[in-house]
Parts: structure tokens; sequence; C-alpha cells
């Protein structure tokens, strides 16, 4: 045996590191398949570089080199049972066909795995080993397996998924993944304790796993299933780092917010009588949402702006401006730019109704020392002054500074300009004392509305508007009732 094991060696069908260690762990022979008994087999995707159908890792998504470390922990760990066991074996191998770029191959060899046969025995070494943490003093029978024989199963598991994901097979992938987080969460029914993690590598493919899981599922097109494996990630136990926690309910929010579908509200037994429990996707997007922005807050992760966006639009659509705008005030300075800042909380309160603050914060906003040339602020601070005659000179002024920003760079804005620019003038005439300012004010009014109406080739509903409207006040009455006829 161990001569057919040498000339298969040298004929290049098994490589590893240090040739001895691989021969004392197979020393029982027939007490199982072996790593030679494998390559001898009639599969010869097993060991062999398969320059077919490779995936080659210029794409970005493999690595070339082996983990050669790995290989070695995974060896010393198994060499205490005398043997190596076929799948086991299959599962080294596996791996290094799937670093050196080799998906097929490697899928191949992982496919060789009985997952049915190894699940019950992954499941009751994991399950001695929560109960030996439980109660040390005690003794209890020799798990099935080791530790590290289920560390390197369920990163087998793992890559296989990965595989079937790299080879386009996303319902199969999803469903070779949700064995793995199946299998911990059976094993660990009361969540994972908290010296789980010391088994780094078993605690790493576990993340991996239920990270991978529902964008798997949402591959695969399948987002009732995508939206409780998100769920399952939230709501168990299962050790994640802030990091990857924060990726899954960024993920699980966009998901929600722009899927296009209304997913079942959370099982309401699961929460507790004083907790909040989401009605909708909404609601549930932006308990999500909230609870990042917290995070960057707190600086428990890295700022990322897209958050507020997503948070922006979420409390917007659902009509909740005046928490939106309470979210940005508790928002530390550095986090969002100052000017931002300013305007994005006068778009809440004017959402909301409340126009005189949305109007102060433009105010400082258009400041010299700030951003006096915004367009998007000074439009807004016109219309909300051409309402009100009082301040209608005010919003005069804002209408011209944009216009002379603008610069004949946009029609469309400029158009939007002109428009308000009337409305302004024609308040402000409400408040003239003077007869021939009265007149001149209105006189201007039609000329900035009429030149809004010719940018548009008359054919914005809302400038046709205060057009008739002000040819009405002025006494034009045809030319006012044709411009309303042209609208209908």
């Amino acid at each position: 045996m161990k001569s057919k094991f040498r000339a298969e060696r040298r004929k290049g069908q098994i490589t590893e590191k240090k040739p001895g260690r691989l021969m004392e762990g197979l020393s029982s022979g027939d007490q199982s398949r072996t790593v030679a008994g494998m390559a001898l087999s009639s599969d010869p995707l097993a060991t062999k570089d398969n320059s077919t159908g490779a995936y080659s890792s210029k794409n970005g998504a493999l690595d070339q080199q082996p983990d050669t470390s790995n290989l070695e922990e995974a060896e010393l760990s198994l060499r205490g049972r005398g043997s190596l066991n076929y799948e086991e074996a299959r599962a080294l191998l596996g791996r290094m066909e799937y670093q050196k770029g080799n998906v097929e191959a490697a899928l191949h060899v992982f496919e060789g795995i009985n997952i049915a046969a190894v699940t019950p025995r992954m499941k009751a070494t994991l399950a001695k080993r929560r109960e030996h943490d439980k109660r040390r003093s005690q003794s209890f029978s020799t798990p099935p397996m080791s530790i590290h024989a289920a560390s390197l199963l369920m990163e087998a598991i793992l890559l296989k998924a990965k595989s079937l994901q790299h080879l386009g097979r996303f319902r199969e992938a999803a469903q070779s993944c949700k064995v793995i987080v199946d299998i911990v969460e059976s094993s660990f029914s009361e969540g994972l304790p908290e010296n789980f993690a010391a088994d780094f590598k078993l605690q790493e493919t576990l993340n991996k796993a239920v990270e991978l899981l529902p964008e798997l599922w949402k591959l695969a097109d399948s987002p009732r299933e995508a939206i409780m494996s998100y769920r399952r990630a939230l709501l168990n136990q299962w050790n994640l780092d802030v990091e990857t926690t924060a990726r899954i309910q960024k993920d699980f929010a966009i998901l929600l917010l722009y899927s296009g579908g209304e997913a079942c509200p959370p099982n309401l037994r699961s929460q507790m009588d004083s907790s909040f429990v989401p009605k909708n996707n909404i609601e549930e997007a932006i308990l999500l949402l909230m609870i990042l922005l917290r995070k960057i807050i707190l600086k428990r992760i890295e700022r990322d702006p897209s958050i507020l966006d997503h948070l922006s639009f979420a409390l917007s659509v659902s009509g909740g401006l005046k928490a939106l705008a309470s979210q940005v005030e508790e928002l530390l300075p550095g986090i969002i730019n100052r000017n931002e800042r300013y305007h994005i909380l006068s778009l809440c309160y004017y959402g909301a109704g409340e126009e005189l603050i949305a109007l102060d914060l433009l105010r400082k906003l258009l400041h010299v020392n700030e951003d006096p040339n915004c367009v998007p602020a000074l439009l807004m601070a016109s219309k909300i002054c051409g309402k009100t005659p009082k301040l209608a000179e005010e919003g005069i002024n804002y209408a011209r500074r944009a216009l002379q920003s603008l610069e004949n760079n946009c029609n469309q804005l400029e158009s939007v300009a002109y428009c308000l620019l009337g409305v302004s003038l024609s308040a402000h005439s409400q408040v003239a004392v003077a007869d021939s300012v009265r007149a001149t004010k209105q006189f201007e009014a039609l000329e900035a509305l009429e030149s809004a109406g010719r940018m548009t080739k008359m054919r914005d509903s809302n400038i046709l508007y205060h057009l008739s409207l002000e040819n009405a006040e002025q006494r034009k009455l045809d030319v006012a009732l044709s411009l309303c006829k042209s609208t209908c």
C-alpha cells in the first residue's frame, strides 16, 4: 500500500507540504477509504488541474495559492483518529481545487461528500461540545468527530455553495448554504455560546454562510426565502461581528425598500410585548436604517453616506419627514457637511408644512459665508417667500440670484426661476403703496412669466396657471381665458 501511494504521489496525483503527515494518519488502511484510495478511484477531477471550465481568479473571485496553513491545521486535528475518512479527504482536496480556481473540479469533489450522512454526526459533535462547555467537570462520551473535522466539513459545504454560485446554479447554492445554518441552529437551540468564537475557523465559516444565504436566495429570484433568511440572520444569536451585522442590516433594508413586493410582517410572538414591531416593509426598513445610523453616530461602524440617503427616501415616502429631521439633527459634526445638513433639514421641514422653519435654514445656507449660489436652495427659498406678500421682495432677490448662477446653463431650471420670479413680483405688487410701483411690478411679473412660458413652449401647466392668473388680475381676461383653455 505504501509503495503504491508513493508511486501515485510521484505521478502528481497527490500533493502535500509534508508527505509523512498524511501517511501517518492513513496507517489503519481498511478502516475507511483514504486519500490514496480516492486518488486511484475513477474520479479524475478529484486531484488534477482541470483547465477546461475552470474559474479563473483573474475575475477577482478566487485565490490562486492554496491555504496550506489551514490544510496543516486540518491534518493535525484529524491525525488523532488514526485515519482520514472519505468525506474529510474530499473536503481537503476540494478546498485545494477551489483555491486554485478550478471551480468545476472542486464542485465535482464536493459532490462526492454525502452531506445527509455527515450532518447528524456534525450535529452530535457540536451538541456534545455545547454540553461539555456547560459542565466541564463531568465526563462525556467521545463525539463522533473532532471539532476541527466538523469545521472542515462545514467549510466544504460553504465552498460547494460558492462553487454553485459561480456556475450560476443559485437555488442549489442556497440550499447547500442553508445546511450550515440549519446544523448550527439545531445544535445550539439557545443561541451560540460566547466561547464559540474561540473556534475561529468554524465561526468564520458560519459568519460567511449567514451573510451569503439571503444573497443566494435573491439571486435565485426567491424574495420570500431571502427575507426569511435576513430575519433569521438578525434575530438569532450567531455571534456575528459588528461589520457583518451592519452589512446584513443594510442589504435587508435595501431589499425591503426596493424589491417591489410586500413581505409578511415579522412574527409577533417572537417579539417582546414592549418592542416595536414593524407592520410593513417601509417600517422595517426604517427601523434597520435608524439602527445603522445610530451605530455610525456611536462610531461602532464606519460612515456610510448611502444609509442616510436610503433613510431619507424611506421616511419621505412614509410621511415621516419630522422624524428624519430629528435624526439629521442628532448627527454629530463631521458625519455630514454643514451645508448638506441645512439643505436636508429645510426639505424635511418644508415637506412637513413648517415653511418658516425651512426658510430660516435656507437663509443660513445661503449666507455669504456658506453657499450663497446654491441654486436648489435659492429656488426653494424664492418659492416659500412668493407665497407671502410681506416676504415677496426677498423672494425676488432669491430668484434673480438663481438666474445669475445658472447663466443659461439649464433651460428647465431657468424656466422655474423665471416662474418663481414672476410669482414673487406679482405678490410684491399687492403690497405696493404707489400705483406706479404696483404697475411696474405687475409688468415685470407678466414679463417673467411669459419668459418661463416661452422656455417651456407653453407646455408646463404650473407656468400656464400663474400666467393666466396674472393676466386675469391685470384685467386681460381674453388672454387669461385663452391660456386656461390651452391647459384643458
